[in-house]
């Protein structure tokens, strides 16, 4: 299978630099300019990933993400030359799976983008009557799709992934390290407020009250954990 990536810099020489060495991996690569052009291609095509900048003529990445994010749940991966934290954050709270600050290694931005595909993959190898029924939830592990109290509720691929490891393992705490290693699939050590942002967006969507959960639960200096009543 060839994955499509759609890449969005300013920076011409960046983005033909990462055009070419991505499609040394076999990557179907697409290219946008400006914040207009990218939303524009990503309405009218279908990507398997996007590798969006932050910082963005005519529409910021921040709002590129948040307008690809109320129709599709497409893995982003976000670019920041800024050193501030919030702008790290920000991106993740406005539902973007990943970061990384430039300047960065392009062997570390294959990695993150493989272990992204590699998660597909293993989904996509899942039995059609694979459904996981816990709680309030019934969890379609084919079609990535959450049902909670009778209602789909929209999550990215992060989200998804990280709601369906806790569920298949109920009353297992895992720690931020090790969340970050199975759901990331990171093999270094990477950001752990990453995993702390996508507890606390997933928690805004399945619990009652965000700051006193009922499923997603926290072993404090340990990790999280799903608890099934």
């Amino acid at each position: 299978m060839t994955y499509k990536i759609l890449i969005v810099d300013d920076e011409p020489i960046l983005l033909k630099g990462l055009k070419y060495s991505l499609e040394q991996e076999s990557y179907q690569i697409e290219t946008a300019e400006d914040g207009k052009e990218a939303l524009k291609k990503a309405t009218e095509d279908i990507f398997d990933l996007i590798i969006l900048d932050l910082m963005l003529p005519e529409i910021d990445g921040l709002e590129v993400c948040k307008k690809i994010r109320e129709q599709s749940m497409v893995p982003i991966i976000m670019l920041t030359a800024k050193g501030e934290d919030t702008s790290k954050i920000l991106g993740l709270e406005y539902g973007a799976d990943d970061y990384l600050t430039k300047p960065f290694n392009i062997l570390e931005l294959k990695a993150r983008i493989k272990a992204i595909f590699r998660r597909v993959q293993n989904t996509e190898h899942v039995s059609p009557t694979s459904v996981i029924k816990i709680e309030d939830f019934t969890i379609n592990t084919l079609g990535r799709k959450v049902i909670f109290r009778n209602e789909e509720i929209n999550l990215t691929a992060k989200e998804f992934d990280l709601l369906l490891l806790l569920t298949s393992n109920p009353g297992k705490i895992y720690s931020r390290e090790e969340l970050l290693e199975i759901i990331w699939g990171y093999e270094y050590f990477g950001d752990l407020r990453t995993v702390d942002v996508h507890v606390r967006r997933l928690r805004e969507k399945i619990e009652k009250n965000s700051s006193q959960p009922e499923y997603i639960l926290t072993k404090w200096g340990v990790g999280y954990y799903f608890r099934a009543k």
